[in-house]
């Protein structure tokens, strides 16, 4: 329950980094490292810049393209500054070639 469709597979290859809204007008950033599907909250928590415009590391960190702050995508850690606050993350299901989105954890 809680989960809402926001994206197919086909549109988030391995490596990348895909923004998507919400229904309550939430941006967040999907990503696919190493076949496995995540999503985040699309804001750094550093200056709000949104972090689907960044790179998705070979380590499973993504780092905002602004200032360079590196988060873990699983769990929302900081890894490098400037940024100091983590970023939510949210639960991801694959079903049927779709993602969905569910709740913070």
């Amino acid at each position: 329950a809680g989960f809402e469709r926001v994206a197919s597979v086909a549109q988030l290859p391995e490596g990348a980094l895909l923004s998507v809204t919400r229904s309550a007008g939430q941006a967040v950033c999907l990503f696919n490292h190493g076949g496995t599907i995540g999503a985040m909250a699309d804001l750094c928590t550093h200056q709000a810049f949104p972090l689907s415009q960044g790179t998705l590391q070979p380590d499973g960190t993504v780092q905002c393209s602004w200032h360079g702050a590196k988060f873990d995508c699983r769990s929302g850690d900081v890894r490098e500054g400037p940024a100091m606050d983590p970023i939510p993350v949210f639960e991801a299901r694959v079903h049927d070639g779709w993602i969905w989105i569910g709740a913070a954890r």
